[in-house]
């Protein structure tokens, strides 16, 4: 165990000697697993990660806290495979959860647990492939109530990002001569992080970074920051797993990798079931925020392309408000 280099890092997110102290108990006992087992944490692989769940999950132990304790021990650590397989294993579950909340504040409470009777979510921690079917019956109600509540629904801020995560954006945006100089400005420091990451030879949330991976971002301004037309602001989301999108030659398994919902992806592989397209305004929302908040209102997103539909990507048109065009009409033409 890298101890040292753990605690440093737990200290630099300011995590107090109790947080530290449980966190280097929760790594050292799935060290211990794996020196039974013959292996070692620091060239553990995918496999023992999903055995050492599943045994977890037997023993009541699957908090979110201690998945959280074991990402960080892995992403400090180098081993981006492990760490994205864990994140990509544990996220997801707020989704439901805030959806649930939405629905009550806007359509009551009767809605919502008509909506969400008998969606039985499995233990955290449970494998990616055991969550589509909820997923699927979860988007049908919402469509049954009618298709503009579940997109309205589904477009909220799910994810829990505070909006002062933005400030910076909200300055270049105020500070620059035109939407279409804020967006270039975007690109051009989101690009920047990239090269960063790769310089360091880090994991980009849960994105291996190449220079291929780079290459693609800045040949598509859509990608990290958006190309407006008109009143319009067009954006194609980066795949989830872009080195092995860009290698890939077959559709189907490029589809899987462009996707980045955990309750959602395993389906494009799976012979089922088929997960509506309305599911996307989920990532619409995600990809709308920062908008939402350098433009002061909450901005209008449609699903343009999806993987669950078919297509190798995923893209958004998102409007923008009546209320600020004006205010940019000299600069925005």
């Amino acid at each position: 165990m890298k101890i040292n280099e753990y605690t440093e890092y737990l200290r630099s997110r300011n995590v107090d000697s109790n947080g530290i102290n449980a966190a280097l108990e929760n790594v050292a006992d799935f060290a211990e697993y794996l020196k039974d087992e013959g292996g070692n944490i620091d060239s553990v692989q995918i496999n023992s990660v999903k055995e050492y769940f599943a045994t977890m999950i037997a023993d009541d132990k699957n908090t979110m806290q201690r998945f959280r304790d074991l990402a960080r021990y892995f992403y400090i650590t180098g081993q981006g495979e492990v760490y994205i397989y864990i994140i990509s294993t544990v996220s997801g579950r707020e989704v439901f959860e805030s959806i649930s909340k939405i629905l009550e504040l806007k359509k009551g409470t009767d809605c919502r647990n008509t909506v969400f009777e008998s969606l039985d979510l499995p233990p955290l921690g449970s494998p990616p492939d055991t969550y589509p079917s909820n997923t699927c019956t979860l988007v049908n109600r919402l469509m049954n109530i009618d298709s503009n509540t579940c997109h309205d629904v589904l477009a909220d801020n799910h994810h829990g990002i505070p909006h002062d995560s933005f400030e910076k954006h909200l300055q270049w945006f105020e500070e620059s001569s035109s939407i279409d100089n804020f967006l270039k400005r975007v690109h051009v420091e989101r690009i920047r992080i990239l090269q960063q990451h790769l310089d360091e030879g880090k994991v980009w949330f849960e994105q291996e970074i190449t220079p291929e991976v780079i290459e693609l971002v800045k040949g598509n301004q859509e990608i990290l920051s958006a190309v407006r037309d008109g009143d319009y602001l067009y954006v194609t989301k980066i795949p989830y797993s872009p080195k092995e999108w860009l290698a890939e030659k077959d559709d189907l398994m490029k589809r899987y990798y462009a996707c980045h919902c955990p309750l959602a992806r395993e389906a494009i592989i799976m012979k089922g079931p088929e997960i509506p397209i309305d599911w996307c305004y989920c990532s619409g929302g995600f990809q709308k925020l920062m908008f939402d908040v350098v433009f002061g209102v909450s901005t209008k997103v449609e699903v343009l392309e999806s993987v669950l539909a078919g297509d190798t990507a995923c893209r958004f048109r998102i409007s923008l408000p009546d209320n600020m065009i004006p205010d940019k009409a000299s600069s925005i033409g």
